[in-house]
């Protein structure tokens, strides 16, 4: 039997998918030690774990590092990769959202948007008509209309709660995000048989976890 390299990034995705594959009736260990560990050997399933952040798990699939691997929908739509999407795992499920501070309108001269997701909010403004400034930023994006570097934010919303501690509300609802198994295009193909079954035994739990 061939291994399989999966890519997963680390913490509560990656907790939730491994559990997924237990219950889909892999030989994994119920614990993980993975504090500092960045590769996991399974050698009873031939299962191999690279544990990446989640902006590099797209990366190592699409360049054949890994066979597969399990990605938040926000980082295949910004990275627009050449990988196969094969399943909605339906975890880590959140949204996409423009958000601002109360009772504002946009600059209609010039308006600018902070996100760490330039491709998706320039496809989203380009999508109704807006043309729009993109300022990308890594972190604390709540920040920029507070201190008047943008009228509007696009990022990941959850339970609202970091939104609202900051006096921003949500004006757009852009993209659901959940976590997907995806696929190398060429391991899709030599190794077929393996990654279809992992695929459709993964399925089974999703149904179950609906």
């Amino acid at each position: 039997m061939s291994e399989l390299t999966i890519a997963m990034p680390k913490g509560r995705i990656f907790e939730e998918a491994y559990q997924m594959l237990i219950e889909a009736g892999f030989n994994l260990p119920a614990e993980v030690e993975m504090s500092r560990k960045l590769m996991i050997e399974i050698p009873e399933e031939h299962i191999r774990f690279i544990l990446a952040k989640p902006m590099d798990v797209p990366v190592y699939v699409e360049h054949g590092v890994a066979d597969i691997g399990i990605a938040g929908k926000d980082v295949l739509l910004e990275q627009q990769r050449e990988v196969h999407e094969l399943l909605d795992l339906k975890i880590s499920s959140c949204y996409i959202a423009s958000a601002g501070l109360p009772q504002t309108t946009m600059d209609e001269v010039a308006p600018r948007i902070a996100t760490k997701y330039p491709h998706i909010a320039m496809k989203y403004y380009k999508g109704i008509g807006e043309q729009v400034e993109i300022i990308e930023l890594n972190g604390s994006i709540e920040l920029a209309p507070m201190i008047g570097l943008a009228d509007r934010i696009v990022d990941i919303v959850s339970t609202g709660r970091t939104l609202k501690e900051n006096g921003l509300v949500e004006y757009e609802h852009i993209a659901d995000i959940s976590s997907r198994l995806i696929a190398n295009p060429v391991s899709y193909r030599m190794k077929a048989s393996r990654i279809l079954d992992l695929a459709a035994r993964l399925k089974q739990t999703v149904k179950e976890n609906d």
